[in-house]
């Protein structure tokens, strides 16, 4: 079982919870706080002191609220981490349950993905346990999303076109630069209906809010 934790989460009654949980288990120091950018800076201290945490619970949203904040999700705090200290063990605990940023987070490497409902603190007991003995724990609702083949695939295609959205360009722009340079599909039609996929896949009601989900769940 872990020795050290750190739990980011911005609600007191689930941090509570958590809390009571991890003293269940055992596990001698704990750590609450209600920013990312707090949990970033204690884990880099931790590191630096070699006392480092073993495992950071995190929300991915957080409410803004009058303090300023460089890290302002649980997806950039995971990000983050993960590039700069890959060996910390990292379980998302979230109400979100869209497929394609599950799986950009599970691309990250974080080693559990607990949905938070009525069951979730049985759940993250059972991700905490097997996380510490090395493996990885999705709560079965997930796993039923990611086992689902979805109609349609993100591609590296979709991702052009969306970093274009996101600079500005219109789509009649987007496939006279297609053409340029000799990729294809490239026509205005092509691009399109593309697009338009693009929003019934993400749920986006209009092209800002496209680019705006597309940030959200890391894809642009």
């Amino acid at each position: 079982m872990y020795d050290k934790i750190i739990i980011a989460e911005d609600l007191g009654s689930i941090n509570e919870g958590i809390l009571q949980l991890a003293k269940k288990l055992q596990i001698e120091e704990i750590d609450q706080v209600q920013y990312c950018e707090e949990a970033y800076l204690k884990i880099k201290k931790a590191f630096q002191e070699q006392q480092p945490y073993q495992l950071l619970i995190t929300d991915l949203s957080f409410k803004t609220d009058y303090r300023p904040q460089q890290i302002n999700s649980g997806k950039e705090l995971i990000t983050k981490l993960k590039e700069e200290h890959p060996e910390l063990k990292i379980i998302a605990y979230s109400i979100e349950d869209r497929k394609a940023k599950i799986e950009q987070l599970l691309k990250k490497g974080i080693e559990a993905y607990v949905c938070k409902d009525r069951n979730g603190l049985v759940e993250l007991e059972e991700a905490i346990t097997q996380t510490a003995n090395n493996r990885t724990y999705l709560s079965p609702q997930i796993q039923k999303i990611i086992a689902t083949k979805a109609d349609f695939e993100i591609e590296e295609y979709d991702i052009y076109l969306l970093n274009n959205l996101a600079e500005g360009l219109s789509q009649d722009a987007i496939s006279k630069q297609l053409k340029a340079k000799n990729i294809s599909p490239n026509s205005l039609s092509s691009v399109e209906k593309r697009v338009s996929k693009l929003k019934i896949h993400l749920g986006a009601k209009n092209t800002y809010q496209l680019i705006a989900l597309s940030k959200d769940i890391g894809l642009i």
